[in-house]
């Protein structure tokens, strides 16, 4: 991203960001409420337009609602996980749809994998709707992770999600981080991922004000409000990203 701003309800949210994560890093958007990190993520990957500046993906712009091949997104909350009266199976499977050389047996094998990357496997005949917040995050991220994206963003996996399954998840970002895939994930703090962090961007009010090592990074007063707090939240677009 390159000078890149947003504005909602009227107001700017972003403010003339710079950003480029290299292909392999592992990168954390930090910051206060409302600082903006949503809307940055949403930005990058083409669910939110930019007022100025420009976004590109694999070296190639961001087009508004327009899914790329390579690319695994996660919002914070997807009101498609908790609304629709699928399985978690078919809710992963769904991440293939667009894949239309997938046959069906390799389609069943790839799911059954991110499911179980994810410690779901035991529950993909169970509705989304009778699962809880939790349980929805790590079936939204297996559907994330079942095309093998070469880049995946997530907003918040940690959020309403115990320590077992944090531990879960930062063991399963480590691994495909030292696979080379790369990952921007939007912290409210570093927790289970504190050691593996190299690279921090932090936000306050729009602007990066931090872009270096984790433990450099400066601690902000967490109690300001912002536009962004009353976005109303994106379904997940599905699973395809290319390397900013």
């Amino acid at each position: 991203m390159t000078g890149a701003s947003v504005s909602r309800g009227g107001q700017r949210v972003l403010h003339d960001v710079d950003l480029r994560i290299a292909p392999g890093e592992l990168v954390a958007l930090l910051g206060a409420n409302g600082s903006g990190k949503s809307t940055l993520l949403r930005a990058a990957v083409g669910v939110l337009p930019l007022e100025a500046g420009t976004a590109r993906l694999f070296g190639r712009p961001v087009r508004q609602g327009l899914a790329h091949t390579g690319l695994g997104y996660v919002p914070q909350d997807s009101t498609e996980a908790g609304s629709i009266p699928a399985t978690a199976r078919e809710t992963v499977a769904s991440g293939l749809l667009s894949a239309r050389s997938w046959r069906p047996r390799a389609r069943d094998v790839r799911v059954t994998q991110a499911l179980e990357a994810v410690g779901m496997a035991d529950l993909a005949g169970r509705p989304i709707t009778r699962m809880s917040g939790g349980q929805r995050r790590r079936v939204m991220i297996a559907r994330a992770l079942v095309r093998s994206p070469e880049l995946l963003v997530l907003d918040e996996p940690f959020s309403g999600v115990d320590l077992p399954t944090q531990e879960l998840i930062a063991g399963l970002f480590r691994e495909l981080s030292a696979a080379g895939t790369t990952i921007l994930v939007v912290l409210h703090e570093t927790g289970p991922l504190a050691e593996d962090i190299r690279r921090a961007v932090v936000l306050d009010h729009g602007r990066i004000v931090h872009d270096g090592a984790e433990g450099e990074r400066p601690r902000l007063d967490p109690g300001h409000d912002h536009p962004e707090d009353s976005a109303p939240r994106d379904a997940c677009l599905g699973q395809e990203i290319h390397p900013l």
